[in-house]
């Protein structure tokens, strides 16, 4: 059963996906220097890149074919969560 959609849920989806949105630009920012630098750090941080963004989707669309999300504001938490927590993950460790 799909829950009523209340008004007040999307102000705070659209602050905390704008706020992925700038932590994920910092993230870019921070990556393109490491594979600008180039050397075997590059290549792993290639690699890392491409196998998260991988594992991250197979995440997402399990979690939504498994109807674990069971509204629109559901499905977009559970994104926000799955690669948000990425996100910050790679934050840290780039030094941003």
């Amino acid at each position: 059963m799909t829950r009523p959609t209340t008004t007040a849920e999307w102000p705070s989806l659209m602050f905390d996906a704008s706020r992925l949105w700038a932590e994920a630009a910092v993230v870019l920012g921070l990556r393109s220097w490491r594979l600008m630098a180039g050397g075997t750090a590059a290549e792993r941080e290639l690699e890392r890149m491409f196998s998260e963004k991988l594992a991250a989707g197979f995440e997402l669309a399990g979690a939504l074919a498994g109807a674990r999300a069971t509204s629109p504001e559901a499905a977009a938490r559970k994104a926000l969560g799955i690669y948000g927590k990425r996100v910050r993950g790679n934050r840290r460790r780039l030094g941003g």
